[in-house]
């Protein structure tokens, strides 16, 4: 998340656009905090940034002030929560969870009913397929319960470091407000959304891990390698597609969740 706020270009592109479509956030709201964070935008001082979140105000029918940081020192909980429930931090983190948990199992439950479909055509049946059904109906209920409490405990670790924690910690003055937002709250939801890992089950931990790993080391490392070095790349993926296809053939259980499922149909003999 502090990646997608501050460095985007780090991330791939259709990683980009996910957590976007995810976040439902105005992207002038975004670019504000990228320019607190970089100095830009700073707060008691007219450096000609009030346009960018006082044409956001005009949209929503705020007060113009309210987006200039000359101003508003900081910047009113209602430009954060993008006028849903006013300056309610826990309603806005409320609304924000189910809508979120509404948006992922629009997700999750088909892949989950596909994934089950999947599992009763080529696995023993040790029960109905009500049973199946149940089984796939939880997963993405959980799957999407975590997903939401990510999005929901993002914003509000950002709202309890702006408003509720932050300024009896690091102060109330101008310079606190602008270290807060510039950086300290982005970096305090992003501690806090990581612990609603805690409701999937153990190997759903795993997977999220695996998947979410590569991404954050490859913040890390090089997007692309020169031309006489791109084999290392190449040998890389090739390798380790042929381990996760050879433990999908040798024993199935290996490989879990939907891409284990899905290559077991396709390369079962």
């Amino acid at each position: 998340m502090w990646n997608w706020i501050y460095h985007p270009s780090r991330l791939p592109r259709a990683y980009n656009k996910w957590i976007a479509a995810a976040a439902v956030i105005d992207p002038r709201l975004i670019e504000a905090l990228r320019r607190c964070h970089t100095g830009a935008l700073q707060y008691g001082v007219d450096t000609g940034q009030a346009p960018l979140l006082g044409a956001m105000c005009d949209d929503h029918g705020w007060p113009r002030a309210w987006g200039d940081p000359a101003i508003s020192v900081p910047f009113p909980c209602e430009v954060v929560h993008m006028g849903t429930c006013g300056s309610s931090c826990e309603g806005h983190a409320a609304t924000r969870l189910i809508r979120s948990f509404r948006w992922a199992m629009a997700t999750y439950l088909p892949l989950n009913l596909v994934a089950a479909a999947v599992r009763s055509q080529t696995a023993p049946r040790t029960g109905p397929y009500s049973k199946d059904l149940k089984r796939a109906l939880i997963s993405a209920a959980r799957s999407s319960a975590f997903l939401g409490a990510f999005i929901s405990l993002f914003y509000y670790g950002v709202c309890l470091t702006r408003t509720r924690l932050g300024p009896h910690v690091l102060g109330k003055d101008v310079k606190a407000r602008q270290t807060i937002d510039g950086g300290v709250c982005i970096g305090a939801g992003c501690v806090v959304c990581g612990w609603s890992i805690l409701l999937e089950n153990a190997g759903r931990q795993k997977d999220v891990a695996l998947f979410v790993a590569p991404r954050a080391l490859a913040t890390l490392l090089p997007r692309r390698y020169a031309w006489d070095k791109q084999w290392r790349e190449t040998v890389a993926f090739a390798a380790s597609t042929a381990v996760v296809f050879t433990c999908v053939l040798e024993d199935r259980v290996r490989v879990r969740g939907v891409l284990g499922s899905v290559l077991g149909s396709v390369l079962r003999p």
